[in-house]
């Protein structure tokens, strides 16, 4: 993921429209709040199946980048492994910057 998308991230946390952590993600789904959640790359195979069966339950949108979980926290500036952009114009603009980065991670657009 680039330090463009990253920057970005920042951004949206700055904002106040960002999710931040498993649970908190997973209740931001629930709510019908989440438009688009990032994983890092390199999160735990139990976290990865806990985000992605509750994504596919709420049709959420997914991406697992290839960034670190370090990498993600200093971009949102708090530990991360996993973030939902909760707001629609947010999400919309990621997505846009991410399929312009598309061979860089893998976007689930199928959900």
């Amino acid at each position: 993921m680039n330090s463009n998308v990253l920057g970005f991230l920042g951004l949206i946390r700055r904002a106040g429209k960002l999710t931040v952590g498993c649970d908190p993600v997973v209740s931001s789904m629930a709510d019908g709040k989440s438009k688009l959640v990032i994983m890092a790359g390199d999160i735990s195979n139990n976290t990865k199946s806990t985000i992605q069966k509750n994504a596919q339950r709420y049709s959420v949108h997914t991406v697992l980048s290839d960034c670190t979980k370090d990498e993600l926290s200093f971009a949102v500036g708090k530990l991360a492994a996993v973030v939902s952009i909760d707001d629609p114009n947010f999400a919309n603009s990621l997505k846009k910057k991410l399929t312009d980065v598309k061979e860089e991670c893998q976007y689930d657009d199928k959900i």
